[in-house]
């Protein structure tokens, strides 16, 4: 079984599209290729899908579609395109749903179809990443709805899973989230064994200011409102208030009074992101959404043979 080229693709609006107003940009294939691969590399081995090639005819042709088992926000079916051609270009897929689209049990995502000894090969790289991502899209979709009505916008970490994390924040955007830093090169953030080993907030502050271009924003955490107070009287452009609770948070928002970004992270979860937004905080950081966020059910059910 080869790896080959790009996918041909017939897209299907549905009332499920229709009633989501989510539009987000889709990622290069740059950057979903190279991971697409991988994973196939990995998958067929050195001899391929000896299963599908013994026991399915040549010249079989089938249709199959992606179906939601579980209510959830989707993300990935370029991954899941790209999975189909790379291992067979030949392979047609119909979306029924798009980025960033709800689904509820039962709905249909996408059709597949083409020979079936490469739809099976196919299948599970292409359900690995779609799932995969389409959890991430989830929670976050849950969390943002969670924190309707406030000014906070929920973001994603740097704890990504390695080789993947353009996806997964990819992911977190298409559940209506924003992303924090994509790498240390981005901004700079002085968390607290940066201070630690610093000597304090005002040495590491100072430094990273007196080191910083003009395009860098400097953002540090704090762990107790004299630590802020501190930061104010130096400046940042943006401070991380680590595991406060609401009460705390709000005293915090206005010590700050819009002189700095202002982010809560720290234990946050979905019952409890709604107390945190209304602390007047403007974002809020959460590592699990992309590290500990739970597959979304999706299945990949033969619906006729051709």
């Amino acid at each position: 079984m080869t790896i080959s080229g790009p996918p041909r693709r017939r897209s299907v609006p549905t009332p499920y599209c229709e009633v989501h107003d989510m539009t987000i940009a889709p990622l290069p294939r740059t950057i979903i290729e190279p991971a697409l691969r991988r994973a196939l590399e990995e998958d067929l081995g050195l001899a391929g899908d000896i299963t599908s090639d013994a026991v399915i005819p040549a010249g079989h042709r089938s249709v199959v579609t992606a179906v939601a088992r579980k209510p959830g926000v989707i993300a990935g079916l370029d991954c899941a395109e790209m999975a189909c051609a790379l291992v067979d270009p030949s392979i047609v897929v119909t979306r029924h749903v798009a980025d960033g689209g709800p689904v509820a049990p039962g709905t249909r995502i996408a059709s597949f179809e083409g020979l079936s000894r490469s739809l099976l090969t196919a299948e599970r790289t292409a359900l690995n990443f779609l799932g995969h991502l389409s959890g991430i899209a989830t929670v976050t979709a849950e969390l943002v709805q969670a924190v309707a009505g406030t000014q906070a916008s929920i973001v994603c970490t740097r704890k990504t899973t390695p080789g993947l994390r353009a996806l997964e924040k990819y992911a977190v955007r298409a559940g209506g989230g924003m992303n924090h830093r994509y790498s240390l090169a981005d901004a700079m953030l002085i968390k607290d064994n940066h201070i630690a080993i610093a000597g304090g907030i005002a040495p590491a502050l100072t430094s990273a200011r007196a080191a910083v271009g003009h395009m860098v924003k400097v953002e540090i955490e704090v762990d107790t409102l004299e630590q802020l107070a501190e930061v104010l009287e130096i400046g940042a452009d943006a401070v991380l208030l680590d595991n406060m609770d609401p009460a705390t948070l709000r005293r915090a928002v206005d010590m700050v009074d819009g002189r700095a970004i202002t982010e809560a992270s720290g234990g946050i979860t979905p019952e409890t992101a709604a107390a945190v937004a209304a602390s007047g905080v403007q974002l809020i950081s959460l590592g699990w959404i992309t590290h500990s966020a739970a597959t979304l059910d999706i299945g990949l059910d033969f619906v006729s043979a051709q």
